[in-house]
């Protein structure tokens, strides 16, 4: 610490710190424009001048250090001076439009012009007269009230990895722009918007929101982003009973007021005409508008008449990972007591059942092991199966500062991603190889000693077992299935083992195929190899495609768990839960999705899913769902799958209800209402308890608060969860009591299960190759705008904008020998069907690969893929099928 005087008052900071943040520290303020928390000192703007004893000239105090016995003054008459002459630089050249500009209120140039009572500018500036740039949807450039803070440039390059934009041109010329001037379309653009929530004035715009009220007018609410497993915290801005707009959010959060695209500008489908408003009730073949009366009624008649004749098993529900905790809760409680049955699971096992299943085996818990803010520390990453900057953008930005922290980056991925531009070492696997990988990079380890062989002894089992099943898999072995160079796997092995830190990022690449459960224990295998688990920034990170996977999981939206993954088969478990809801429960674990979708179920309840479009040979689910005597879907719009149903029922969106999200760290987090439910909307829960009071058994809660305390007293890993806990930030499981702080990270000391197993696992080959009627393998996955089947996105105007259509991805040698150009229309075909989309022509993929975005259903890549599922997890194997690809026959009519 050192010790120094501001305006006489004194003042102790750490060494290393700012005037200008030792200042804040006793709540001095000093006005300044280029500075932003978080981004490195540009000293630009030259409005935080101080004064410093003994120092001849004026110092910058957002990046002149503190030191011991410093004597400032913040605010003398040479340094008001400076500060009155810099803003009347600033307004020389500056736009008078106040009164219609959409910073008016907020912005900063106008709050210090009027805080120091600078009226106008003695100089005349030469006047510029840009054209402003409105040519997208989502942001708008005017830079005529620029005033060349560099913000904007500097969050883009230092924090989002990308320089879009900089100084362009010099002297009274300069300008911040893209290169050559282009539109930010055509740059590497991704349209998070950082550069918008820094600018200080009005020179960067949400185009969506503009006219539509001022800052003053509205009224944020904070909650937390329905996209990804990040869980960003954000603000809802409210006017009129409205979303207007979605900025960051000052409370704190994982995300510390960062976005992405879809977080900051996909909001519109909240208020979209085509929402549903009422129940529909299938009449005469054709869905139509109906009572809430009449719908839960014939729902409640028609569920007790198949109950009746076909039994409670003959009936299954999905839930879903958009749902809050708390519906998902009720809804597992809804099927089991008073349906009376375990036939109930949701998306998880379309994207993460190997990880629960895998990582459970292997540690005791099948949740991601640390948390998001410690990625930056670590010393090595090892992404695979991840598309992580495009997927989950924020947990992207952390990997990039972890690298220019100076960690070793390894990205394991069929295609060539963003994060290879940035990585040490780039595998390019063969899509379904990924045991053969990690098992000749644990081959490596072993005959080099480069494993802990003191963790291996101290805190795990199964070892030997293991060591003597990889000794085969030696790098040039592996090279002839995966393709990956002998050299290449043994460097990254080295890396991998010798870091002093070093952690495993993975999603669906790893997960959904028929061997996901053996790629999940590889993983772990990795980890406790290297003593890289059970200690801060290590460890094994699953990351969860939806905003609430994990939390569906935690609350027992699963066939074989209740909520906290305690077995339906355990009769202690199974009597508490008896006792606590008052009914006898069935101890036999029920049916998973992929398997009540074609099993003998006669009455399907799905909520918040559309798995027409999710779930893989989706002709054939389609079929299935036609096939049900009773099918009722409760969504917010008019889903592929609720086309179908007999019943449909009107759900709200995350921002016309309560509750609580769980992230990918198992961070559980508050949302909150912002507006009235839209028409005759309902939210999930509430729908829940009418349907179960209607079918005889009273389940009646005051408040989504009230459902959480009944969570946590039957929930271990949840017992500390408590709403007013909630409201800084969030707490991560397991957190056991009101006084618990949370679990950052997982197994430090002792794994869950007590000692970690090491598991035996062989390469198994997918369950479809290429074979000469169909010589590709085609994998599937996510792009940047759209999120799961796209019923949200693409509904909104500026994410449907940056990504209209599905496409095909494949190589130009591919491309070339099918007569193929970039964007030409192609037909793609699998074993179970085929579909029509355009070429994208791309030299990131391999030749014989082809990879196609799921969420467009008139595209759909469900069409083609293979259904064969894991045998443990029952996951399909979304990523891996054999395919043909032909140039679509244009026929002329004439």
């Amino acid at each position: 610490m050192i010790n120094l005087t501001i305006n006489d008052q004194n003042v102790s900071v750490p060494d290393g710190t700012t005037i200008l943040d030792a200042a804040k520290s006793v709540g001095i303020k000093i006005p300044h424009l280029c500075y932003q928390n978080g981004l490195s000192p540009t000293s630009a703007c030259r409005l935080c001048v101080v004064e410093v004893e003994g120092v001849e000239g004026l110092a910058a105090s957002c990046s002149y250090p503190a030191k011991e016995g410093m004597k400032i003054s913040t605010n003398t008459e040479r340094v008001l001076a400076a500060r009155r002459l810099v803003l009347e630089l600033l307004l020389s050249d500056h736009p008078k439009d106040c009164l219609v500009c959409e910073k008016n209120g907020v912005c900063k140039l106008q709050r210090y012009a009027y805080e120091m009572g600078v009226e106008g500018s003695r100089f005349a500036g030469k006047g510029h007269h840009y054209p402003i740039d409105s040519s997208n949807p989502l942001i708008e450039r005017d830079y005529n009230k620029c005033i060349l803070c560099g913000r904007c440039a500097t969050i883009c390059e230092k924090e989002m990895g990308r320089g879009v934009i900089d100084y362009l041109y010099r002297g009274f010329e300069t300008r911040i722009g893209t290169y050559f001037d282009k539109p930010l379309q055509d740059m590497n653009c991704a349209f998070c918007g950082q550069c918008v929530s820094v600018c200080p004035v009005g020179a960067l715009t949400e185009k969506q929101s503009k006219g539509r009220g001022r800052v003053w007018e509205m009224e944020k609410t904070a909650t937390i982003c329905p996209y990804c497993g990040c869980g960003c915290t954000l603000d809802m801005n409210v006017r009129d009973g409205k979303i207007v707009k979605i900025t960051s959010s000052n409370t704190p959060g994982i995300n510390h007021g960062r976005m992405c695209v879809k977080g900051r500008f996909g909001y519109d489908f909240i208020h979209r005409d085509d929402r549903l408003k009422h129940p529909l009730i299938r009449k005469n073949g054709e869905l139509a508008q109906s009572s809430w009366d009449e719908a839960l009624g014939l729902i409640a008649e028609r569920f007790s008449q198949i109950k009746d004749k076909y039994g409670a098993d003959s009936m299954a529900g999905i839930s879903s990972a958009r749902c809050t905790n708390e519906e998902n809760y009720l809804f597992q409680k809804f099927m089991r007591v008073v349906i009376g049955t375990n036939n109930v699971d949701h998306c998880a096992r379309l994207c993460h059942a190997s990880t629960v299943v895998g990582l459970a085996t292997a540690f005791g818990s099948g949740a991601m092991t640390n948390a998001i803010d410690e990625i930056q520390d670590t010393k090595c990453i090892l992404v695979t199966g991840s598309n992580t900057t495009e997927c989950h953008p924020i947990i992207g930005i952390e990997i990039r500062k972890a690298v220019a922290n100076g960690a070793k980056l390894i990205v394991v991925d069929p295609r060539q991603i963003e994060l290879t531009d940035i990585s040490h070492l780039h595998l390019q696997q063969k899509p379904g190889t990924d045991v053969a990988w990690m098992n000749a990079m644990m081959n490596v380890i072993l005959s080099e000693g480069l494993h802990d062989q003191g963790f291996i002894k101290d805190r795990c089992e199964g070892f030997e077992e293991f060591k003597t099943t990889v000794e085969k898999y030696t790098p040039e072995y592996v090279e002839g299935i995966c393709g990956i160079p002998a050299e290449k796997i043994r460097e990254a092995a080295r890396i991998y083992a010798c870091a002093q830190t070093a952690c495993i990022v993975y999603s669906m690449g790893i997960t959904q195929h028929t061997t996901g459960v053996d790629n999940v224990l590889c993983t772990a295998n990795l980890a406790m190899l290297t003593a890289n688990v059970g200690k801060k920034s290590s460890g094994v990170l699953p990351l969860r495609g939806q905003n609430n996977v994990q939390g569906s999981c935690d609350m027992g939206a699963l066939p074989n768990v209740y909520s906290g993954y305690q077995p339906v088969s355990d009769e202690n478990v199974r009597l508490k839960f008896e006792q606590a809801w008052g009914v006898k429960l069935s101890a036999s674990p029920g049916l998973t999705l992929t398997e009540m979708l074609h099993d003998n179920i006669k009455g399907l309840y799905v909520m918040g899913e559309n798995p027409v479009v999710s779930d893989p040979d989706a002709n054939h689910v389609k079929q299935a769902l036609k096939d049900k005597e009773f099918l009722v879907v409760q969504d917010i719009f008019l889903t592929e799958t609720a086309q179908l149903a007999d019943v449909v029922l009107p759900a709200v969106s995350f921002a016309e209800k309560g509750g609580t999200f769980t992230n990918t760290e198992r961070r559980v987090q508050l949302i909150q209402k912002a507006i009235e439910p839209i028409g005759g909307a309902m939210a999930d829960w509430k729908i829940i308890c009418e349907l179960a009071s209607r079918m005889g058994y009273d389940m009646r809660y005051e408040s989504e608060s009230e459902i959480m305390d009944e969570i946590s007293i039957l929930t271990p890993s949840y017992g500390g969860i408590r709403y007013n806990r909630l409201e800084k930030g969030g707490l991560q499981w397991p957190c056991l009591d009101i006084n618990h702080p949370g679990t950052p990270f997982l197994h430090k000391d002792k794994f869950t299960r007590g000692k970690g197993k090491f598991s035996a696992v062989e390469y198994i080959p997918a369950a479809e190759l290429p074979s000469s009627k169909y010589p590709y393998i085609l994998t599937t996955g996510r792009v940047l705008a759209h999120y799961h089947t796209g019923s949200m996105t693409r509904r909104c105007v500026g994410l449907d904008w940056m990504c209209k259509q599905g496409f095909v991805e494949m190589n130009p040698i591919d491309a070339s020998n099918l007569g193929v150009n970039d964007g030409d229309m192609v037909s793609v075909s699998t074993l179970r069907g085929r579909i029509e989309l355009s070429a994208r022509v791309v030299e990131t993929i391999d030749t014989g690969v082809l990879f196609i975005p799921f969420h467009f259903a008139e595209a759909s890549a469900n069409v083609l893929t293979n259904p064969a599922i894991d045998p443990k997890a029952k996951i399909p194997e979304l990523k891996v099928c054999s395919a043909r690809v032909e140039k679509a026959v244009t026929v002329q009519v004439v």
